[in-house]
């Protein structure tokens, strides 16, 4: 495995979308080809499953040295209605464009820190998104919330209004990590809020947890995961620290490279976290997310329903998701388009009618079968051209880039099926790449990704 880590230890893409957003063909995208293409994934879509919304809340009252989010750090709460009022706004020009009121099945608040809101403006935003709007009958509504500012009122309020799921994040326990990375909350705080949410009726309870982080050791991943198996919480994501500080905005300056862990370490943690875990009884699907066989996504995963896009792994999949915020990205399943990421900005074009994209990508007949194989690959582990809709003309290419994968024993080609190994599941960003053919055909001039393990 060392040589393994060694030799597929490169910068790779996470796979939210396919084409990556260096890739994205900007120089033809508009904000009328947008248009039509989200009518176009409304109309085919809107009536049989719904559609996603994921909302942006931007704002944090201090910054956490790890992470890559858009955020903007404040502690001025007059800053919640005007925002939350060009939210609102900017979902009126999307409803505009639909040809029928749409119906919304998953739902996500997302940040920054949405627990920054207070409890009666996130009630305003909800309600406002449904002034136009209906809930599917089997919708799934989720939101973000931060151990140390989750009230009771919070979760109450977000229950009342069809939340019932809550992802909180924890990182890791060490006293020292938690000071490197900026991000102090005792445990008691975490099992606070994740007893709130079960004494409330929150169905699924969800909690991250990093390894790679500043300073962190073997024993802090054995500490940590020993602590949350007190707690069980429904799902877990376990992923490794994405350190990107080469992106602009970005608040991963707070500590030196050499406090962070090697790969051979990382891998270390990574191993140990997956036994342990296993042991408590979460199996692991998809990439870094494990999850009780109880809860919801271990279930949509059996049933082969997963799915994955810019909110990460969902239930279940619709083809049209809306972004809305500042640096929100939506995508119709045919194209992607982001939100400007300057929230002056994004107020100052919502102010006048303007939907408030600033780059995107329309998908080619190209992009679009390679898009399902990547989320095949993600979601399922699995692929195959079998189907003459899922050949490509450059398979032969990928099938040669999968050849060494295949002598390291991370893949099994079976004439037109292709199979992620249990020993290459941590490796499944490097299979994925090989069906990049856009990165293939132009490698990025400038880092800008992180490494994959």
């Amino acid at each position: 495995m060392p040589n393994l880590i060694q030799k597929y230890n490169v910068q790779g893409p996470r796979y939210t979308s396919y084409p990556t957003v260096p890739y994205w063909d900007i120089k033809s995208f508009s904000g009328k080809n947008w248009k039509q293409s989200t009518q176009k994934s409304f109309e085919e879509s809107n009536a049989s499953e719904g559609i996603s919304l994921y909302i942006h809340l931007p704002y944090c009252e201090s910054m956490c040295t790890f992470c890559g989010c858009h955020k903007r750090i404040s502690k001025r709460h007059e800053v919640e209605m005007p925002y939350i009022k060009t939210v609102l706004k900017e979902w009126r020009l999307y409803c505009d464009i639909f040809s029928a009121k749409p119906i919304i099945k998953e739902l996500h608040l997302g940040g920054g820190t949405p627990t920054f809101f207070a409890p009666e403006h996130l009630k305003m935003l909800i309600d406002g998104i449904f002034r136009h709007a209906e809930k599917a009958d089997n919708h799934d509504f989720s939101f973000e919330g931060h151990p140390n500012n989750t009230t009771r009122e919070h979760l109450q309020t977000l229950f009342d209004l069809g939340f019932r799921r809550v992802s909180y994040g924890v990182q890791d326990y060490s006293e020292k990590v938690q000071k490197a990375i900026h991000r102090i909350q005792p445990f008691e705080n975490v099992k606070r809020v994740t007893e709130w949410s079960r004494e409330i009726g929150y169905t699924s309870v969800g909690h991250d947890i990093i390894f790679g982080l500043p300073h962190q050791q073997i024993e802090d991943i054995r500490e940590t995961i020993d602590r949350t198996s007190e707690l069980r919480p429904d799902r877990l994501a376990f992923y490794s620290y994405a350190h990107v500080p080469w992106l602009k905005g970005n608040g991963q300056r707070g500590f030196k490279e050499e406090d962070l862990p090697g790969a051979e370490e990382k891998r270390h943690q990574y191993e140990l976290g997956k036994e342990l875990l296993t042991q408590a009884g979460y199996y692991e699907i998809g990439m870094d997310h494990f999850a009780l066989r109880s809860d919801s996504l271990y279930k949509s995963f059996a049933a082969r329903t997963m799915h994955r896009n810019f909110m990460g792994y969902t239930d279940s999949k619709t083809q049209l998701m809306v972004g809305l915020g500042a640096s929100s990205i939506s995508d119709s399943w045919y194209g992607f388009a982001q939100n400007v990421k300057s929230i002056e900005e994004y107020q100052h074009l919502v102010a006048h009618d303007i939907i408030p994209i600033y780059r995107g990508h329309l998908l080619s007949a190209e992009d679009l079968i390679i898009r399902r194989h990547i989320l095949n690959l993600m979601c399922r582990m699995e692929t195959s051209w079998e189907e003459e809709s899922l050949k490509f003309n450059d398979l032969e290419l990928v099938l040669d880039h999968l050849q060494e994968m295949e002598l390291d024993g991370l893949v099994n080609t079976n004439n037109s099926k292709l199979f992620v190994t249990e020993a290459g599941r941590p490796f499944v960003r490097n299979v994925c790449m090989a069906f990049d053919l856009l990165m293939h055909r132009k490698a990025p001039e400038k880092r800008v990704f992180s490494m994959t393990i």
